[in-house]
Parts: structure tokens; sequence; C-alpha cells
């Protein structure tokens, strides 16, 4: 059913001309860090902004699209993505420095080239960033956070195409944030975003860069093909705590499996397909519920068809 959606789709609209890259069928497996998962119907890497707004505005509006970042926080179902799924490229990656505790960061810049920009110029209060393993787009849409500080925390404003086409600047009390979540409408795609720190001594910046990657290299399966924290930790708990309770740690559906290392990541240990990753994270919702009375959150996005 899934395959027959997307050639559904792909009949039904013509595609605007671009000045950018659009490749119809890219394998999204290689772009996503499960690297499992069907393909794009289309994918687009926009040359600039200018190219992005037009093609939404020229875009079949009854077209999704939605935005890949590093794909570190994403289930691709195996069936696919229907529509357009758009990656920010180099042209996105920019930062740079607007004044003493400043930066405008474009939408696919990574955390760690955020942080180490932050650090070179003696901007703290980002460090935070250095531990998320996505881009600045990922960050703003999902209110991503770690060790103590969230996005919120931080930003001042965003940059965003909207579906339409539509250019806009949004400021933090129209982002509607909370707990890995914003307002921001489906298919706006983030651009860039202005964040905002403190003055800080570059050396004392590293330290804590530091010591959040020795952290997370000690607790974290880094070097494992995962899709980083899967549930959000519900109030008052902690996700992994009650995982570990319900009896899951190590918990396997074929070459799916729950870390051992910290579980509440879920691994690929060679030949999972997304089918197997899923269902792997629905039983483990459901011990959970059997054993708590908790019901886990999500919070890996799953995108795409069944196959």
């Amino acid at each position: 059913m899934g395959q027959a959606l997307g050639l559904e789709v792909s009949v039904c609209y013509a595609l605007p001309p671009v000045r950018g890259r659009l490749t119809h069928g890219a394998p999204l497996a290689p772009l996503v860090w499960f690297k499992a998962g069907g393909a794009a119907e289309w994918l687009f890497e926009p040359a600039d902004v200018d190219d992005l707004s037009n093609f939404l505005f020229a875009l079949d509006p009854l077209v999704p699209v939605m935005g890949l970042g590093l794909g570190s926080n994403m289930i691709v179902r195996d069936g696919g993505v229907p529509g357009v799924v758009v990656r920010l490229g180099k042209a996105f990656a920019k930062v740079e420095r607007v004044d003493d505790v400043t930066l405008r960061c474009g939408g696919g810049a990574s955390g760690i080239l955020v942080s180490s920009s932050a650090r070179d110029a003696g901007i703290g209060g980002v460090e935070f960033l250095r531990s998320i393993p996505g881009t600045v787009g990922g960050f703003v849409r999902m209110n991503g956070g770690a060790y103590g500080r969230e996005t919120k925390d931080v930003l001042v404003t965003c940059d965003v195409v909207l579906r339409s086409g539509e250019r806009r600047t949004l400021a933090l009390a129209d982002l509607g944030y909370t707990y890995r979540h914003s307002d921001l409408p489906e298919g706006a795609i983030v651009v860039s975003a202005v964040f905002r720190g403190r003055p800080e001594e570059p050396g004392v910046i590293q330290a804590e860069m530091d010591r959040i990657a020795a952290a997370r290299e000690e607790s974290q399966p880094l070097r494992s093909k995962t899709g980083g924290s899967t549930f959000k930790n519900p109030d008052g708990h902690k996700a992994w705590a009650l995982v570990d309770a319900a009896g899951c740690r190590g918990l396997r559906r074929g070459d799916a499996q729950v870390s051992e290392k910290h579980c509440n990541f879920l691994l690929n240990l060679g030949n999972a397909s997304s089918a197997d990753i899923e269902a792997l994270g629905e039983d483990v919702r459901a011990k959970v519920k059997a054993q708590s009375g908790v019901t886990l959150e999500w919070e890996i996005q799953r995108i795409g068809v069944e196959k």
C-alpha cells in the first residue's frame, strides 16, 4: 500500500524547476543514523533560500513536504516517504557572529559546528548543542536539549520558509515551546536561527564541551547504528529507568535491540528493517505500561509509510 501511495502522488503533480539538486527515488537509509528504511519519492537539496522558497511556492499545495537534517532522531519506514524531502546542504551550514554574545546559524549547521563557533567567539551557554547529533533546523523544531539546557534557553529568532513558500521570521514566543515540541507548522523548513549566549573564556567553554563529550561517550552507544534518545522523559520519571525496570535492557526483535549501555536507545545490529526497530519500540512501550502504568511517548520521529 505504501508503494502504491508514492506512485499515486507522483503522477498527480509536476515539479517546478530548481537550481539545486532534485532526485527521484532517493534512498534515505544512508542519510539516517539507523541506516534503515525506504526512499524519498523526491529529495530536494536547494541551492539557497530563494531556490527553496520559489520551489515551495510553485509546488502543488497537496504534495507533502518535510525537512531532513542529520537523520539522527528518525525512523524512516520501509515503504518510503511520499512527496518531497528537503535536505539543507552546505549553503545552509554557515555560522556567523552577530555581536559579543550572539550567533546567526544556518538551518543545516550541526550542533558541533555551532558550539565550536561559539567557543571561538567567546560565547558561552550553548555548549549543550555539542551533545545533540542534529542540525539547527531540527533543534529549533523539536526544542532539542541535553544536560539541563534546551533550545528555548538560547533561541532569539528563527527564519523559516513555510509550505506556501512564504518566508517568515519567528520570535521565541511564536514557537509555543514545550518539552521536545514546538508549534512550527507542518511543512515549514527552518533555514536559520539566532542564538544568544553569554561572554565566556574559550578555555572554560572548551572544558565544558569536553566534559559533555566524555559523559556522552561513557553513557551512550555513540558508535552504533542508533536513532538517539527514543522516548521522552515522562513527568517525574527517566525513560531509561522505566525501560530498565520493565526488563527491556538488551531486548531484541530480529537485528533490532534495546541498547545494553543505555536502554533509552534502540540499535540496528546489522540488517534490521525499520519495521523491526519500530515494533521493538512498541514492545518496550507495552512492557513499560504493564510494569509501571506509564505510557512512554516516542521522541524519535517515525515518518513515511509501511511496506
